[in-house]
């Protein structure tokens, strides 16, 4: 088995913390008769699925359970990129990196850090991230030089978020990994001081449910979509916006931060949030606070009074704070014709006829006009202000330099697409009113080094770990996170949290060289992957009515309703996403799961958003 933890520094510090630990509390049993699996990881995100792969490689039958009908949480809809220090990428474009180099933008970048995760992540990131999910099938592309870092840092994947979670969860599947879909975990069971499992329902059927397992690891990620507690948790420097939107997973309500809570965990940073300022109301979901993240390259933003207020290059962490300090705290996109082509939409499945659609064809959205005292009219901007903003913006893109906000003509280091700038003076002119979008939690429960969390009191909870974004990724952030530090951070606690869990079932004789044939366990296996062609759908609606069923609202399906309204729109046959069903045979009527996670990219396209 892979061994996490080389550092001698490091394994005498997780040996005094086991030392602490257990002092006073009861020792674990050494095995557990009455258990459903070795371990029940909540949340089937990418620190979990991480964590997952871990435990099943070295022979644990682990069981998942997750809120959703699907697997990868936001990190399916994210845009996937990591930070990798020393990689055969940036190997290639000559870029030179060092742990010591990147320590310090960590730390500095992030002012409060937790330095021990930082330190840990920067000299392992490039084989405990990178080369692993290179093993696990994942293709890494272009390399990116976002605010913050000194060097090009940021990797992007293939495939965005589903290129980067799938082949993990495929990986789950073929190693026997269980999953438990449209449940919610309400509670933890704890026996002679241990927690032992957990208790909750299923959201479909309301049906009571138990698990037990010597071994809980916590993986729901944050709170991000819970708007209440964004507000709750603030930082109270900051002024709090007049609108936020929802900008993190549908799930991400603090689901993780309730259950630790009931055994007197430890929490921390949860004023740290991390949030973008570009984020737009989706226009799917007008009776939600959802937001989307958008990007026009060639926009100049305005406050409410119609004047430049930041660099819209900024970095996240200083257009925030410019932001915030402006009336009502959001502002708008001003661009023309030419600047409208760069337009995208953070993130998967957003193609350009589909932005055409649903937001330049909703007027609630978008303002148009043929002059920019008329777009400010429409956008109720004073208009003799916006047009001596946009006068000013123009004689300075003739000057070859902003003297207002250094966005161009300097040496700042900025990226390419901030520096090559155009006048704005091509109609229609366009106005998009964009608004303060919440992302990650970048603080919650407590982890140790080895992922367990801890009580109030400071020792370990055992039987208790976390992972990812619900443990604010170790705090290896700070207070501001330079990009990519998430889901690099989520795969690395999920499989650090995962090796520690693997050590103490060891211990208690749990589990063993054969493990997975005395749990019973069955792998999921696949004749073929790819599907194959068919396009009849009277095989499935002589049994089912999907639109009928959609149209029901029932609690537990709501992926199942969003991902059918896409396929009526599209007019799609059901084998698209049921390929394993065809040609139908009774006899042979059930979901393949990995055939079915190929069907992903039905609806999470994989357009670039360049």
């Amino acid at each position: 088995m892979l061994n996490l933890r080389t550092d001698p520094c490091l394994l005498l510090s997780a040996a005094l913390l086991l030392l602490a630990s257990s002092c006073g509390t009861p020792t674990a049993p050494e095995k557990l008769e009455e258990r459903d699996a070795d371990v029940v990881i909540v949340g089937a995100g990418i620190a979990g699925l991480s964590a997952a792969l871990e435990i099943a490689r070295g022979g644990g039958d682990v069981l998942v359970v997750d809120l959703s009908s699907v697997f990868g949480g936001h990190a399916v809809s994210a845009h996937g990129g990591l930070s990798i220090v020393g990689s055969p990428v940036k190997a290639a474009a000559g870029v030179v990196d060092t742990p010591e180099i990147a320590f310090s933008d960590f730390t500095r970048w992030g002012e409060d850090a937790d330095q021990d995760w930082v330190r840990y992540y920067v000299e392992h990131s490039k084989r405990e991230v990178h080369d692993w999910l290179v093993e696990q099938g994942v293709e890494f592309e272009e390399l990116w030089h976002p605010a913050g870092n000194s060097v090009p840092r940021f990797h992007n994947v293939r495939g965005r978020g589903l290129g980067l979670v799938t082949p993990i969860y495929l990986n789950c599947l073929r190693r026997g990994v269980r999953f438990q879909w449209n449940t919610l975990v309400d509670g933890l069971i704890v026996e002679r001081g241990r927690v032992a499992g957990v208790r909750g329902k299923n959201q479909r059927s309301e049906a009571r449910i138990e698990f037990r397992a010597p071994s809980v690891m916590l993986a729901t990620g944050g709170f991000q979509s819970n708007l209440d507690r964004v507000r709750e948790h603030w930082d109270p420097e900051s002024p709090f916006p007049d609108r936020i939107l929802a900008g993190s997973g549908w799930n991400s309500q603090g689901l993780g931060l309730d259950l630790a809570r009931k055994v007197n965990a430890r929490f921390h940073r949860l004023d740290h949030q991390w949030n973008y300022v570009t984020g737009l109301p989706d226009p799917r979901y007008p009776e939600y606070d959802r937001g989307l993240n958008l990007r026009v390259n060639q926009a100049i933003w305005v406050n409410v009074q119609g004047v430049r207020f930041v660099n819209r290059c900024a970095s996240a962490k200083e257009a925030m704070t410019a932001v915030l300090r402006q009336p009502t705290g959001s502002y708008w996109a001003v661009f023309d014709s030419r600047g409208r082509e760069g337009l995208a939409v953070s993130g998967s499945g957003w193609s350009e006829e589909k932005i055409e659609k649903l937001i330049f064809g909703n007027r609630e959205l978008v303002r148009k006009a043929n002059s920019v005292p008329e777009l400010a009219r429409a956008a109720g901007i004073p208009p003799k202000a916006l047009a001596e903003t946009v006068s000013r913006f123009n004689r300075m893109v003739d000057q070859g330099r902003d003297t207002d906000f250094s966005r161009f003509g300097s040496s700042q280091g900025l990226p390419s697409d901030c520096q090559k700038v155009i006048r704005l003076e091509q109609p229609p002119f366009y106005a998009i009113r964009l608004f303060p979008l919440t992302r990650k939690s970048m603080g919650g429960v407590q982890i140790d080094m080895d992922g367990r969390v801890l009580s109030a009191e400071g020792g370990a909870i055992p039987g208790l770990y976390a992972a990812g974004e619900v443990a604010g990724f170790g705090g290896i952030n700070g207070k501001a996170g330079l990009e990519g530090t998430f889901l690099g951070p989520s795969i690395l606690t999920g499989r650090v949290g995962g090796t520690t869990i693997l050590s103490e079932l060891r211990g208690m004789e749990v589990i063993g060289p054969q493990a997975g044939a005395a749990s019973g366990r069955q792998p999921v296996r696949s004749v073929d992957e790819t599907g194959g062609p068919a396009s009849d759908n009277s095989a499935c609606t002589r049994c089912h009515d999907p639109q009928a069923l959609d149209e029901q609202a029932r609690p537990g399906f709501w992926h199942f309703e969003l991902s059918h309204r896409v396929v009526r729109e599209r007019n799609l046959p059901c084998s698209q996403c049921h390929s394993e069903f065809f040609p139908y045979d009774p006899d042979q009527h059930r979901v393949d799961p990995i055939r079915r996670a190929h069907s992903c990219s039905v609806c999470h396209g994989l357009q670039a958003i360049d």
